[in-house]
């Protein structure tokens, strides 16, 4: 019998039930006999007494409550000033320490707990890449910041940014590991050592790594499989080496294993200040893969000399992605880098004071919107800005 077709018979037979056995008349009707009205019998004298007595003995127990409490001498209450500590679950709790305890007047500790407003989640550990997609006014800088990794570790696991940050580009879908490190395709004769030595990392760390599904009471690897290697690294590209330092002679400026020597002698710095009137990062801090730092400069704002010194180069066009560019020797062993610019207002072996207006910040070579990209280099190796301008 279908389902639909046992419950209507069940509707059915329980209406079936329900009918009265006379059409006619109520049941009630029928069975129920013939009774006379009852006639109201008169207050019993006793009960009236009986419940005036009970009212007058409830009215007197109250009284005698009431006046006893009012005789009782007033408690006063002392509240400490409370300390804060934490307790086992890291919630801030305040204890005063001098309402409890041996010596008290028998009060338990008091404890007031702090009221939490939002319910504490803790994150759970990922083990899978994310993907991310670029949007326009993004940087590699923010990018690492959102998702706590260096910025070098989205360099080592994305080939299509060639190991320069400023290859970012809007709609651009970027891998981004669940923690810093790179991934590795595993080749037959690989070992967890050799591995781990080859990317500056542990073997137990790859080996522990949960998303890696290691084995741990036979650890091993099938070639060609996948695997993160955790806190590994590996060596990025030096952009930097490709724009040669540009310095004002033999013996009179910074040399070093990739110096050109260009123009003569002239005057020396004595201190470096911001090459820009802002002060702050548009995307990029120094680092592995980004061999300076990109300062906030929108299109057209004036790029200034960071100190005394020759113009040892001043090109426009890519040059290597850094677009229209100028070098400055300053005779101490220190040559600046100024990158991206729109317009250079400066040209080759131009003696500049500092403060000098050398070019107007742009968006020309390899960049990602209009900023300035500054580099210092010391013997032809590049050192942090950070640590030199004022």
């Amino acid at each position: 019998m279908k389902i639909l077709e046992r419950i209507k018979s069940l509707l059915t037979a329980k209406k079936k039930i329900a009918e009265p056995t006379h059409a006619s008349q109520p049941v009630s009707a029928v069975n129920e006999p013939a009774t006379t009205p009852r006639k109201e019998k008169k207050a019993d004298r006793f009960t009236i007494i009986s419940w005036a007595l009970t009212l007058v003995l409830v009215a007197s127990l109250l009284g005698g409550a009431v006046y006893y409490k009012s005789t009782l001498p007033p408690m006063v209450v002392t509240v400490p000033a409370a300390t804060e500590e934490t307790s086992a679950g890291n919630e801030p709790v305040v204890i005063n320490p001098d309402t409890g305890g041996e010596g008290s007047d028998g009060f338990f500790p008091t404890i007031f707990r702090k009221l939490q407003v939002k319910t504490n989640i803790p994150e759970r550990t990922k083990y899978e890449p994310s993907i991310y997609r670029v949007v326009r006014g993004d940087s590699m800088y923010r990018i690492a910041e959102t998702f706590k990794v260096k910025s070098e570790t989205i360099l080592y696991v994305n080939d299509q940014l060639e190991d320069n940050p400023h290859s970012l580009r809007p709609g651009m879908e970027l891998i981004i590991p669940p923690m810093d490190g790179l991934y590795y395709e595993w080749k037959d004769g690989d070992t967890f050592e050799a591995v781990a030595k080859k990317f500056f990392a542990e073997p137990e760390d790859i080996i522990n790594f949960a998303g890696n599904q290691v084995d741990l009471t036979n650890p091993t690897i099938e070639p060609g499989a996948v695997v993160f290697i955790p806190n590994g690294s590996r060596e990025l590209r030096n952009w930097a080496a490709d724009l040669q330092t540009a310095a004002r002679g033999a013996n009179t400026g910074t040399g070093g294993g990739n110096a050109a020597n260009t123009c003569g002698g002239g005057p020396v710095a004595s201190g470096f200040g911001w090459p820009a009137d802002d002060h702050t990062l548009s995307g990029n801090a120094y680092g592995p893969g980004h061999l300076g730092i990109d300062i906030s400069a929108p299109e057209g704002a004036n790029v200034y000399a960071a100190g005394t010194g020759v113009v040892t180069m001043a090109a426009g066009g890519w040059n290597y992605g850094y677009g229209n560019v100028v070098q400055i020797d300053h005779g101490n062993g220190y040559v600046t880098v100024y990158a991206h610019l729109s317009s250079i207002l400066v040209s080759q072996c131009q003696t500049v004071g500092q403060g000098a207006v050398i070019g107007l910040a742009g968006n020309t070579g390899n960049s990602f919107g209009a900023h300035l990209h500054f580099e210092i280099r010391v013997g032809g190796s590049n050192i942090n800005p950070y640590d030199i301008v004022q």
